[in-house]
């Protein structure tokens, strides 16, 4: 029997991979505890970058990541990262950007200055990818869907992208809520059909309703984008 479970087992995984039902993940994992000086420092944006490159280095199919902490994510670094691991990418496959640390209205504080949200969406469409993701854990990080800095870049319905921000445009995100609990659902606690797979919907209803309750309602995480509710963010 223990024999026959086994090959049955092996036959469905193989038969899953055939249908597409598993899909690479290209990821840009970035988080910024030191920033220049001391007065702009937080506590948990490198452990939340190291969190999110472990949850996804658990996809059926592997990884592809860059990891940038501290000094290291500059603004060129941070974009030649997402270029040359994006560019890898399928159709079929999945592209994710995160990042963890200081944001203004209209972008992402590197850690040698501003990183447009514009430019940050430009490279997301480059990629063939079909599914991408942007997570962003940064102060105002919902701003991203209609940036006031640059009113001339699409909106982020058209971009192609489905983004998952820690806080509404005008407000600040509360160090390490947000994360947290996407690192808890990710890993299947937002699984609330038990299926082994994480859709958009199932992670947004998680992660919304528990940054609210543990802040006492001051954030409220956001999701935004041109996407099926049902879209595979993970799969187990």
């Amino acid at each position: 029997m223990r024999n026959t479970w086994r090959t049955l087992s092996l036959a469905a995984m193989l038969l899953l991979s055939a249908t597409g039902a598993y899909s690479k993940v290209y990821l840009v994992s970035v988080g910024i505890d030191d920033y220049p000086g001391v007065q702009n420092d937080l506590s948990f944006c490198v452990r939340d970058s190291k969190g999110i490159t472990w949850v996804y280095g658990k996809n059926p199919e592997g990884v592809i990541s860059r990891q940038l902490t501290d000094r290291q994510a500059t603004v060129g670094a941070i974009i030649n990262a997402m270029e040359g691991v994006f560019s890898q990418a399928k159709p079929s496959d999945k592209v994710v950007f995160f990042f963890s640390g200081h944001g203004y209205d209209g972008g992402f504080v590197a850690y040698d200055g501003s990183l447009s949200y514009s430019k940050v969406k430009s490279v997301m469409r480059s990629s063939k990818a079909k599914t991408k993701v942007i997570f962003a854990d940064a102060c105002y990080s919902g701003a991203i869907r209609t940036p006031k800095k640059d009113p001339s870049s699409t909106s982020a319905k058209d971009s192609g992208v489905m983004l998952f921000l820690s806080s509404r445009t005008g407000e600040m995100s509360i160090d390490g809520a947000f994360t947290t609990t996407l690192q808890s659902g990710l890993r299947g606690k937002a699984d609330a059909n038990r299926d082994r797979t994480i859709t958009a919907k199932e992670l947004f209803t998680y992660v919304h309703n528990e940054v609210v309750r543990s802040t006492g309602g001051q954030q409220h995480p956001v999701m935004w984008g041109k996407f099926p509710d049902n879209m595979a963010v993970m799969t187990w």
